[in-house]
């Protein structure tokens, strides 16, 4: 196979191959070589063996990947994919192992990517939380108190937004966005451009996944997605019991006899996790009933006789044997709107919203993935496995494609639109409101790139508007002078949450006393119980992140607010006069520091590109996406994890960019180039003329 890279002022890769097979492995050994270690880590979180690489820290992780059958899943995808498919993705392989010999990846690898990356970015944490407090808090204030706390996907969000050519300098559509995850370095997408005959497409890849899935500009055609916040997981309460053989069935439909649904046979089984500077392993027990593999509180299989609860989730990938990845091929050969939303219609999960624009001036907005067509109350708690229809799988139906005439925004917020509100939490509508705002703003002006880039670095916290007007008076002779003080300087502060804003600094500190006195309330107690879920979804399990997340529903007073007893006012005046006593002056970006995940962490060997602890502007609802966890830490770990803006006019006069660097490897120079430019809300020029471009060999 000839192929050939090419590399911009960034390092990005630029690959030029004589054919798509050519192309996948070429673009197989540039991740390998710029990305090797990275790859590595995901490939040994799909199989669950990173606590065989980085010690007991990788246990839980292992746990959840043996118990959740990923490898599996990947395996029985890969079978399931068409001839060509199946060639295109072992010649992706082909090029990671020609680089990384000692990685021997089977020819599913890719697909254990692709589903790792999806498989908590999901509404399956948000379900354990509400079952928690379903079976906690709501057994003595009521089954109301379970929609206060509002735990979001997984993390997960984004901003998208796509203005008609009739409103723009050029005539022609413009896309822009970024996508929000965990702040990770090496970073969680790859730029590159591939191209072979028939296709030429710039774009975000999964480093470990071949193609460009998310966001890509192909000349003619341009998309982007964000998480449309639907519900794509059920989860299910099971109660096992241990056989006779060892084996495990479950309660089903018709009971523990072969009535006439009859008692259902369960498949398990045991697995070990090695873990490095350790004599033992940890067993690892697995069970898969009818409906999904068990996902929560399962320490040990059932003795004969002896029965147990569980929980169990039916994930689409593995009910379906279909991770998605049949969508990627026809997107590089994508040419028009209606080709990409036609690529899109094998995609599986998570289900996103997809903007698409073409240079015919088309505009599309479309949801995209498979939801289950099993109503609203499995949205919000799990079924039970016994009930009516648990066993059957069937998908509901997504509207079709949407033509925009004007402007379109997504910010995973709930749609207007019923029919497109297929989700149970969604974001608050903040960004999104900004964004439009911004938009409005230029109406009557013909918009560019430009204006796109300023929106990116949008700081003004609705939210914060929001959480304000429950001050009391600067006046209220209940306050402290210092307190008073506070309340005033809050009030006549912009919103704005720069990093160097004291006001802002005042607001996040009240905000965090808000959720820590509120959190440690009597009342919520039983929230702190243990939950018995397991240690992976401990993020999630956090009683002061998920207080910070229905910290406005808590302070509302009314409906199942008003059952927990909760004095707003007395919490409001407390907090202001913690900050107000306690607090030295400072700003936001005192406290408010870049702090991403480091991937290898605990690998071996493993080096880290220097980074200082940079105060950040924005905040978790500003488009300018910073998020910390009010009341736990300020602390930046999850944001914009690249940023994009589309020109269907001309593709050299896009942007994008991503936090960090091209370069997995620490001492490049490429590593961390991006930095300053993220840290700013820019983003860089997309170059692809080729005489503009240096080639290198190509390993």
């Amino acid at each position: 196979m000839t192929a050939r890279l090419f590399r911009d002022s960034y390092g990005v890769p630029h690959l030029r191959a004589e054919s798509m097979l050519a192309l996948a492995e070429a673009q197989g050994r540039v991740t390998a070589h710029d990305r090797g270690g990275q790859i590595q880590v995901e490939h040994w979180r799909t199989e669950g063996r990173l606590a065989e690489h980085i010690g007991e820290g990788g246990v839980p992780w292992d746990r959840f990947a043996r118990q959740a059958r990923l490898a599996d899943t990947a395996r029985t995808a890969y079978e399931r994919l068409d001839a060509q498919d199946q060639e295109w993705v072992a010649a992706y392989v082909a090029g990671v192992n020609a680089v990384l010999p000692e990685a021997r990846w089977p020819d599913w690898a890719p697909l254990g990517i692709l589903h790792v990356a999806h498989v908590l970015f999901s509404d399956l944490p948000a379900l354990l939380w509400r079952e928690h407090v379903h079976r906690t808090l709501a057994r003595t204030h009521g089954e109301e108190v379970v929609d206060l706390f509002q735990a979001d996907a997984g993390g997960s969000g984004s901003n998208a937004w796509a203005v008609h050519g009739a409103l723009t300098r050029t005539g022609l559509p413009i896309l822009a966005g970024d996508p929000h995850r965990v702040l990770e370095i090496p970073g969680v997408y790859q730029q590159v451009r591939l191209a072979c005959p028939g296709v030429d497409v710039v774009g975000l890849a999964f480093p470990g996944v071949p193609g460009v899935a998310h966001f890509g500009h192909a000349g003619s055609v341009a998309w982007g997605i964000t998480n449309a916040m639907a519900h794509h997981i059920d989860v299910f309460r099971e109660r096992l019991r241990g056989t006779p053989d060892g084996g495990v069935e479950a309660y089903g439909p018709g009971g523990w006899e072969p009535a006439e649904s009859g008692w259902e046979p369960a498949e398990s089984g045991w697995e070990q996790v090695l873990v490095r500077d350790t004599d033992t392993a940890v067993e690892v027990p697995w069970v898969e009933t009818v409906r999904g593999v068990v996902v929560a509180e399962l320490e040990a299989l059932p003795a004969s006789g002896d029965e147990m609860p569980a929980l169990s989730a039916r994930f689409p990938a593995r009910a379906s044997a279909d991770l998605g990845i049949a969508a990627m091929r026809p997107l590089l050969r994508a040419r028009t709107a209606e080709d990409v939303a036609t690529a899109y219609e094998r995609w599986i999960d998570p289900v996103n919203r997809l903007l698409v624009a073409d240079r015919e001036g088309t505009v599309l907005s479309r949801t995209v993935g498979r939801v289950p067509d099993t109503g609203g109350a499995a949205r919000r708690l799990p079924r039970e496995g016994w009930g009516e229809g648990a066993d059957d799988v069937s998908w509901q139906p997504v509207p079709p494609a949407r033509s925009v005439g004007d402007r379109a925004v997504d910010a995973n917020e709930r749609p207007d639109d019923p029919a497109l509100a297929l989700g149970y939490a969604y974001a608050p509508p903040y960004r999104a409101a900004r964004i439009r705002a911004r938009l409005a703003d230029l109406a009557g002006e013909q918009v560019g790139v430009d204006d796109m880039a300023e929106i990116h670095g949008d700081t003004v916290s609705l939210g914060a508007d929001a959480l304000l007007r429950h001050l009391p008076d600067a006046a209220d002779e209940a306050l402290s002078p210092a307190a008073q003080d506070l309340v005033s300087r809050l009030q006549r502060w912009d919103r704005q949450m720069l990093a160097d804003s004291a006001e802002a600094g005042a607001y996040a500190a009240w905000r965090a006393a808000l959720v820590r006195r509120i959190a440690a309330l009597p009342v919520l107690a039983p929230l702190h119980e243990p939950h018995g879920m397991g240690a992976v979804y401990a993020p999630w399990m956090d009683v002061r992140a998920r207080v910070g997340e229905g910290l406005h529903a808590l302070l509302d007073g009314r409906g199942a607010a008003a059952t927990l007893g909760i004095d707003t006012a007395s919490l409001v005046r407390g907090a202001l006069e913690e900050v107000a006593s306690v607090r030295a002056p400072s700003t936001w970006g005192d406290t408010h520091l870049l702090d991403p995940v480091r991937v290898l962490d605990g690998v071996p060997g493993a080096t880290f590109a220097a980074l200082e602890r940079t105060g950040l502007s924005g905040d978790g609802d500003t488009v300018r996406a910073t998020a910390s966890t009010p009341g736990v830490s300020d602390v930046c770990w999850r944001g914009s994890v690249a940023r994009w803006i589309w020109d269907l006019s001309d593709r050299d006069a896009s942007r994008w960019g991503v936090p960090f660097g091209a370069a997995g490897d620490a001492d490049s120079p490429h590593a961390t180039d991006q930095l300053a430019t993220w840290l700013a809300a820019g983003s860089s020029p997309v170059v692809t003329a080729w005489d503009a471009l240096v080639e290198e060999d190509l390993l």
